[in-house]
């Protein structure tokens, strides 16, 4: 008797790659640039401020459960989960990927999101001591300079980042793409 597809790591593989794909380039092409040309800098901020978490979560907690649920084959002889993953077949087409996305929204987690909500701190009081929002037509004083170009350096690095996590994504979907062609081509 064939085992359900429910106790199979293959459609929790496939929903967490779509998921993780999905969101984001839904978040870098799509809500994004929209919030960013429709709301005041400030409610976009705050907006972004409350996304970035969530966010960076899912691009750090997904890859963690595409390496859980790696489907091995049988027919190669690679076991299924992380023993698979780590197997030197799967090095560069699947283990690669998995680990920029995981590693990638891992450091934007826990390392560029606090720094840069340091700055957007620092910034706000700057904006106080200066009498003039930081996103104002110039000139800022010396500090708001300094802040405002430390935030646009932490962006930058972290959009960086969050790019190499989306073609990593691309790249492991072709990865994905090649092994339902192999498998089709073999059964029919």
């Amino acid at each position: 008797m064939a085992e359900s597809i429910m106790f199979s790591v293959a459609p929790y593989h496939i929903i967490s790659y779509g998921t993780l794909l999905g969101t984001s380039f839904f978040h870098s092409f799509v809500n994004g640039p929209v919030m960013y040309k429709t709301i005041d800098r400030p409610a976009f901020s705050a907006a972004q401020k409350g996304l970035f978490p969530i966010y960076f979560s899912m691009q750090t907690v997904l890859p963690a459960v595409l390496a859980l649920t790696f489907p091995g084959s049988t027919l190669a002889g690679v076991p299924s989960s992380i023993s698979g993953l780590l197997d030197g077949s799967n090095r560069w087409s699947s283990l690669a990927p998995i680990a920029i996305m995981f590693l990638g929204g891992l450091t934007n987690l826990v390392v560029l999101l606090p720094a840069t909500l340091k700055v957007m701190k620092e910034r706000r009081g700057q904006v106080k001591r200066d009498g003039k929002e930081w996103y104002e037509q110039g000139p800022h004083s010396e500090e708001m300079r300094a802040l405002n170009k430390r935030f646009g350096m932490l962006h930058g690095i972290s959009s960086l980042i969050n790019l190499a996590t989306l073609f990593s994504a691309l790249a492991y979907g072709f990865t994905i793409g090649a092994r339902v062609q192999t498998m089709a081509n073999g059964l029919g």
